[in-house]
Formats: structure tokens, sequence, C-alpha cells
């Protein structure tokens, strides 16, 4: 999708009949009331329901818990941040001062709620069948290209079964900082591997979401990366 399809009024090939919906969807808490937190919870629910409805009509044979775990990797924090930059929504977010000193534009946590928000707020602007036009032409690749005999298992499990196949020595995470406001925490962790020597750090809103992600570059430098 380029990011010439999301401007002015318009989202992803949604021109809002109120555009005020989108401007509340794109203003983060830190640059005062209205913003998108409310829109963003609403967003995630609809957003789940179309990813998970495509995953079902996909998978007829694939059980509850492959499904799940499919969802769950489709609209993870840094997958969402990645269709967030292709949109360009970073350069179109209201962010208070600090925030915007800080950063806030480029990261995955703030990237990715201003998505689940923007949808949200299409919801609410033109109904379910259009929100879901849109998620779906924002998913559909994604969507297409998990296999389902890939699909099960976190980066985490994925590295220890891969370091555990050879005889190898289990990772270390370490925290490597930890910032933000209460309400927007952003964790660093970096994995570090002793045999065979490697590291990578990664960012997420939570600890568990930055150990994922730290997993995740460890195992594209083993080349062990799905």
């Amino acid at each position: 999708m380029r990011a010439t399809d999301s401007t002015g009024d318009g989202f992803a090939g949604h021109v809002f009949a109120d555009p005020g919906l989108l401007e509340q969807a794109l203003t983060h808490r830190s640059a005062g009331a209205p913003h998108n937190e409310r829109l963003e919870f609403l967003g995630d629910a609809v957003l789940g329901l179309v990813v998970a409805e495509a995953l079902y009509a996909r998978w007829p044979k694939a059980d509850e818990g492959s499904l799940t775990r499919a969802r769950a990797e489709l609209v993870r924090e840094s997958a969402l941040a990645a269709v967030a930059r292709r949109l360009e929504v970073g350069e179109r977010l209201v962010l208070g001062p600090g925030e915007m000193k800080s950063g806030g534009h480029r990261r995955d946590s703030i990237l990715s709620d201003a998505l689940e928000a923007v949808i949200g707020a299409i919801y609410l602007d033109a109904g379910f069948e259009a929100c879901r036009r849109v998620v779906l032409s924002l998913f559909e690749d994604a969507v297409s290209a998990v296999p389902a005999s890939k699909v099960g298992k976190d980066a985490k499990t994925r590295l220890q079964e891969w370091l555990q196949a050879r005889q190898k020595p289990l990772p270390q995470y370490e925290l490597q900082a930890e910032a933000g406001e209460e309400h927007a925490r952003v964790f660093v962790v970096r994995c570090v591997l002793s045999d065979p020597e490697a590291a990578a750090e990664g960012e997420g809103g939570s600890r568990r979401a930055a150990e994922q992600a730290a997993a995740a570059g460890v195992l594209e430098l083993l080349g062990a990366a799905e």
C-alpha cells in the first residue's frame, strides 16, 4: 500500500466522512485529549476478528491452537508497526513535545497502537464491511505468506529448540533499558549466545515482547529465521 493512499482525510483507500475520527486516531495521549486510546481498543478487536476470519477461511483444517498462534503472529506489535511504517503513519502522528523529542513517531508501540486506532476510526466512520476491506487490503499478503506448517512456535521457543538440537547452551536475556511513561513503556532486551557467539537487541512494549524481538534477531543471524 503506497503512502499516497494515506494522506489528507484518507487512509489506505478509505476517505473519512468524519475527518475528526482520523485526527483523533493519529493523536497520541501525550498530545492531550481527545487521544487515540479508546479507538485503539476498538480497532484491536476489529483487527483481531478480521484476521481470524481470514485465517479460518484460508486453513479449513487447522485446529484452534494453530489459528490462535497464526493470528498472534500477524497482529504482534512489530508486524503492525511494519504496516504503519509502510503507510508512513509516523509522519502523521500528533505527539506531545516529550514523545516527539524522544522519537516516538518511530517507536513500534506507538505506531502499532496508532494503526489499531485508525482501524477503529474506520469502523466507526463507515461500518464493519468497509473496515474489513481496508484491513484485508493491508494484511492479505501477510495472511497468505504464513505457512500453516510453520505456525505455532514463537521466536524464543524456536531459538531454544535450535540450540538444544545442537547441544548448545541456552540464551541469556538481559534487560538493557526501560523507558517511557507508564502507559507507553518501552523495553530493550539483549539476547546473548555463548556458543555460537551471537547477540541481538529487541524492543517492545513489554519485556516479553522485547525478548521475542531479540530472539528473532538472533535467529536471523544464525540463518534460522522462518
